[in-house]
């Protein structure tokens, strides 16, 4: 049962797989592959009724081929040190693959966010951050965290507010973390940025002759069956961008069950009964299903996963009946599912891909912080004056007047929101043009091309600076 499989191990898998396709030495391979160091903390919190408790906290950094190194913090009752290196992995890959300049890193703190306050999270959130001042792994140039499952803008606002009482350069300090809230550094579009990116995913997914020819879909989100896996930061922005565009929503899961509906789901309308009620359960007009999982099982064109990993495992990967399982989460199928899946012909668009938009966005949140100066400040006004003078002289030319509503949408300039927005997804479309060439040039199935580009990528870091000939 590969289920068992420790994750760093399932994640070495799909890089050994790739890495059997590339020309590079052992010692080069290896070096890529392993984790460049992990640090384990244990610090003693005061809980809210006085008593003493022993946190468990983890950083991995898993590639300093680019500085700093990049990842997320989680806050779960279950993260252990196989975990955290897995995921720093992931990030070395996913950061490689769609040429983001950091290494790659992750941090988790073992925690049930249920049976904690408020106040109890913000003292374990500043000493876990004293604790990584303390051992160099925090700073704007040598390791960035940013939000994760459990953590969000508050946990980073804290996290920033230590380490700039605390470092001694305290100028670029707000970028020692991303995913901050606007008026600490954050920046517009980083809440749904991952979502978005899965979007734009399954969007460029879907408009590929290959993909098509495998699943029999056309070209397009609209009309598409979508069952969703998980409700938080990514898979509600993930399911809101899929039906915005048209697709239909027949499946949604999350921790307490699943509801399913052939009609489609209103996503907004599940999300207010669901704060009304603490459950999507009992949804008007849905059915409820028996259990969490089973939603993983039903006919849809596209799954999205977007929980945690080893959701789709060799127990059951010959129940599932989507053509494209879209990895919104990380390592949401193991190594031998993910075999059977592609016997199957069952198209799976790789993690490493799919939810790159958070990092993405955390490259501009972090490029803005060190630069202290916010997209479009310098140049809104300029485009919008010379979208002006162009639209002026075409009426000059044809004698027709523009009215006032549509000239103030055709001259405006791009803010920080659109700016942001259109790299991203120029970051997904060129990403995966890469991937397809990748597929072709070496046959293979979208999570090698993925693992080949990405080991490619590090691997010439290194020639580069002359470490392997």
């Amino acid at each position: 049962m590969d289920a068992v499989i420790p994750f760093f191990e399932q994640v070495n898998r799909h890089f050994d797989k790739a890495a059997r396709l590339t020309k590079y030495p052992p010692g080069l391979l290896s070096q890529i592959k392993e984790c460049n160091s992990v640090f384990h903390a244990a610090f003693p919190v005061k809980r809210d009724d006085g008593s003493i408790e022993v946190m468990h906290a983890w950083r991995a950094e898993h590639s300093t081929h680019k500085l700093p190194v990049k990842g997320g913090i989680r806050y779960a009752p279950h993260v252990s040190e196989d975990e955290v290196m897995a995921l720093a992995a992931m990030m070395t890959y996913k950061c490689a693959l769609v040429n983001v300049p950091f290494g790659g890193a992750k941090g988790a703190v073992r925690l049930d966010r249920t049976l904690y306050s408020d106040a109890e999270i913000e003292r374990i959130t500043r000493r876990f951050t004293y604790e990584l001042v303390c051992k160099n792994y925090i700073g704007p140039g040598i390791d960035v965290p940013a939000p994760d499952y459990g953590t969000g803008a508050r946990e980073m606002s804290w996290i920033v507010d230590t380490f700039t009482a605390l470092t001694k350069d305290p100028l670029d300090a707000a970028g020692c973390v991303t995913g901050k809230p606007l008026p600490l550094g954050g920046i517009r579009g980083r809440t749904e940025a991952t979502g978005r990116g899965v979007f734009y995913g399954v969007r460029e997914a879907l408009k590929d002759a290959v993909v098509q020819k495998t699943t029999g879909l056309d070209a397009g989100v609209e009309g598409k069956t979508v069952v969703v896996q998980g409700l938080g930061n990514v898979g509600y922005y993930a399911a809101r961008f899929l039906q915005d565009a048209g697709a239909r929503l027949t499946a949604l899961a999350e921790r307490e069950g699943a509801i399913q509906s052939d009609r489609g789901l209103d996503l907004e309308a599940v999300i207010a009964h669901r704060k009304q009620t603490g459950s999507i359960l009992d949804f008007p007009g849905a059915r409820n299903l028996p259990a969490t999982e089973a939603a993983l099982e039903l006919e849809c064109d596209v799954l999205v996963p977007a929980a945690l990993e080893n959701q789709i495992t060799i127990a059951n990967a010959d129940r599932i009946r989507a053509r494209i399982i879209a990895e919104a989460a990380n390592g949401p199928v193991t190594a031998d599912a993910a075999e059977r899946l592609l016997a199957r012909r069952i198209v799976m668009i790789p993690d490493i891909f799919l939810n790159s938009g958070g990092v993405t966005v955390s490259y501009f949140e972090w490029v803005k912080n060190l630069s202290h100066v916010r997209f479009g400040r310098m140049d809104k006004r300029h485009e919008e004056t010379s979208n002006l003078r162009i639209l002026r002289a075409v009426e000059e030319l044809t004698g027709q007047r523009v009215d006032a509503q549509r000239l103030a949408t055709a001259v405006a300039g791009a803010g920080e929101a659109e700016l942001v927005d259109s790299g991203l997804e120029d970051t997904m479309i060129a990403a995966w043009a890469e991937i397809g060439e990748a597929r072709a040039r070496y046959d293979s199935d979208l999570r090698t091309a993925a693992y080949l580009i990405s080991i490619e990528k590090v691997a010439q870091s290194y020639v580069d600076r002359g470490i392997f000939p």
